[in-house]
């Protein structure tokens, strides 16, 4: 597990040498590679990538936990106009006045990065981030029983996830679907340890791929 590894340093995780060379080789290797971008979109499905590509049902995810991440996010009709982003074991950064035809100004924005572990997704690396009132909760949330396993033991923090989702009603815009990170099991970053990875079954329906197809 060690390349699963990317920045998120002095907030509270274990500080091993091998998370430290883990660190490191990961910040070289994705200078160059980058990250897709995964959501879930307004029909509580979880997609990523510009053809938003659905996530295969069951697929098994570990969740950096030197990645999450905190700041501001300027958007201007789909595209964005800024971003200032930092670790969370830095303060958010300092912003000034929203960029000319930002909608909203400068919204708050928490995020962390992914890896599939399993399916025909496996090895891909994924950024999550959001400013909705559930996508936040639900990155707090994780981040809290982060906070808790390592205080619990330090050899394993890395959450193994399923992506799953939630909804509520809205009063105006119907049925709203909020993000829900389900642990499956924690895991060590050590690359001797490898996890053992059980499969949820496939949904009934199969998987559609790409959404935009």
């Amino acid at each position: 597990m060690a390349n699963e590894v990317t920045t998120f340093s002095n907030a509270g995780l274990p500080q091993l040498n091998s998370l430290v060379s883990a660190l490191r080789g990961l910040q070289q290797a994705s200078a160059t590679t980058g990250f897709a971008i995964l959501k879930m979109d307004k029909t509580g499905h979880w997609v990523y990538g510009a053809d938003q590509t659905e996530v295969e049902d069951g697929s098994l995810w570990a969740v950096n936990p030197f990645s999450f991440v905190h700041g501001y996010i300027a958007w201007g009709d789909g595209v964005v106009l800024g971003e200032k982003m930092v670790s969370i074991s830095n303060p958010k950064p300092v912003i000034d006045a929203a960029p000319v035809g930002a909608s909203r100004g400068w919204e708050d924005q928490i995020g962390m990065s992914l890896k599939c572990m399993s399916g025909e997704d496996a090895g891909l690396e994924v950024r999550f981030s959001s400013t909705s009132v559930g996508g936040k909760r639900g990155v707090q949330d994780l981040g809290t029983k982060l906070a808790e396993q390592v205080d619990k033991d330090q050899t394993k923090p890395v959450a193994i996830i399923l992506l799953k989702r939630e909804h509520y009603q809205h009063k105006s815009y119907g049925r709203i679907f909020t993000p829900v990170f389900e642990i499956t099991k924690w895991a060590s970053m050590d690359p001797e340890v490898q996890p053992e990875l059980e499969l949820a079954p496939p949904a009934a329906a199969g998987r559609r791929r790409p959404k935009s197809a």
